[in-house]
């Protein structure tokens, strides 16, 4: 833990940064829009934002929430998307420390976080995050960790076939074939053990947002709920926790 007490700041510096690179990419990835060209913009009165008020969080608490130019609601989703992924990033280096597993963590909570809030506007998954969750997992392969090549092909079935077979028994109306992608790939970086656990862990935190979501009428019975912040918060809980999680219950069997 002496690693982590000497670069905890960095990892919470950068997470912020790559944060306010992530809200770009959910602001302009639906709307087809490069996310490297061009200056950002208050997306209410179009005018370009100069640097001081493109300081991650601070910007935002400094202003008050508000344009400095148009004087409109800027939405919480900035410093929300900006701390979030700044949590994440600490919380994987206190986790994987000072190892590529960290960098491969990193990235791939920042795609998750992306599909989510696209999910969350949209109700679309961009292939992009699919594409970019199966460079992650192709690049896990040479990571010097315990699991072999066959166990991540396998965690791609096991992630995606429950989801496949869902999309084929509804039609198409139940969930998408975005989800079955973005699922295949993210087995690629888990492997079989942890994709599994991932998906029941989607679905218990998919019940409990239901149920809260009913109960305070913010959504109907038949009203859809985006899907990939479930999975994706399944994926992350697996991603730090699962082996964790099932060596315990491996040992209250006694196996």
């Amino acid at each position: 833990m002496l690693v982590f007490a000497y670069f905890w700041p960095f990892a919470l510096l950068f997470g912020l940064v790559i944060g306010s690179f992530l809200n770009v990419c959910i602001c302009r990835v639906p709307l087809k829009q490069s996310v490297a060209a061009g200056r950002s913009y208050c997306p209410s009165c179009g005018h370009a934002l100069k640097p001081l008020d493109l300081v991650p969080v601070f910007s935002y608490l400094f202003l008050r929430g508000k344009c400095r130019y148009c004087g409109e609601r800027i939405s919480a989703q900035y410093p929300l998307v900006e701390l979030l992924s700044a949590g994440l990033y600490v919380l994987s280096f206190y986790i994987f420390g000072l190892t590529w597993m960290t960098l491969a963590s990193w990235a791939f909570v920042s795609v998750l976080i992306v599909a989510s809030m696209i999910d969350i506007h949209t109700f679309e998954i961009p292939d992009g995050a699919s594409i970019a969750i199966l460079v992650i997992g192709a690049a896990c392969f040479f990571l010097p960790d315990s699991l072999l090549w066959w166990e991540r092909l396998l965690g791609a079935l096991c992630a995606a076939g429950p989801l496949l077979l869902v999309v084929l028994l509804s039609r198409g109306n139940a969930m998408g074939l975005g989800d079955v992608k973005l699922m295949a790939a993210s087995g690629l970086v888990l492997g079989w053990k942890l994709s599994l656990f991932s998906l029941l862990s989607a679905v218990v935190i998919g019940a409990i947002v239901g149920v809260v979501l009913i109960a305070s009428k913010k959504k109907g019975r038949k009203d859809a709920i985006p899907f990939v912040p479930m999975l994706s918060a399944g994926l992350v809980t697996a991603l730090f926790w699962g082996n964790a999680v099932i060596a315990w219950y491996v040992s209250l069997l006694g196996l």
